[in-house]
């Protein structure tokens, strides 16, 4: 699946929901699901800044993708949610692709009117860790074939 089909699936899934409690508690449940994290991972290179709790999100290139993991605090149910849909949109795409995503999904299923305004600024320094690790590696692998040619 694309980005762009991965949120079409996500705003589809939140239309089934009416009620903003209904639609808090789904992102608390998505978050559930998130595999832990290592715990060598939890590291404070990979805490997301800007975030009101602890979160943690570790990248790495698997190939030509990048690959995201990351964990919360046993408190921070809803920040785990938020990093869990992101992870579920972005990880193991190529990193051009996250680096240049419209990650649209956010204004349509409402979640500003979620969240509170902090929890919005740490979706966004997730969002932005995300696109600037991604930013970085773009052409990665290029260039390696190209070394080893």
């Amino acid at each position: 699946m694309t980005i762009n089909e991965k949120q079409d699936e996500i705003i589809e899934d939140f239309d089934l929901f009416d009620d903003q409690l209904d639609k808090t508690q789904y992102i608390i449940d998505i978050g559930k699901k998130l595999p832990p994290m290592p715990a060598q991972f939890q590291t404070d290179e990979n805490l997301i800044r800007g975030c009101q709790s602890k979160v943690w999100l570790h990248a790495e290139m698997r190939g030509d993708t990048v690959h995201f993991e990351a964990d919360s605090e046993p408190t921070a149910q809803i920040s785990k949610g938020l990093v869990s849909l992101l992870i579920r949109i972005l990880s193991d795409e190529k990193a051009e692709d996250i680096a240049n995503a419209n990650l649209y999904f956010i204004d349509r299923i409402g979640l500003s009117t979620l969240v509170t305004s902090r929890r919005a600024g740490g979706l966004a320094s997730m969002i932005q860790q995300m696109k600037q690790f991604s930013a970085a590696h773009i052409g990665t692998n290029q260039a390696a074939e190209r070394s080893t040619i």
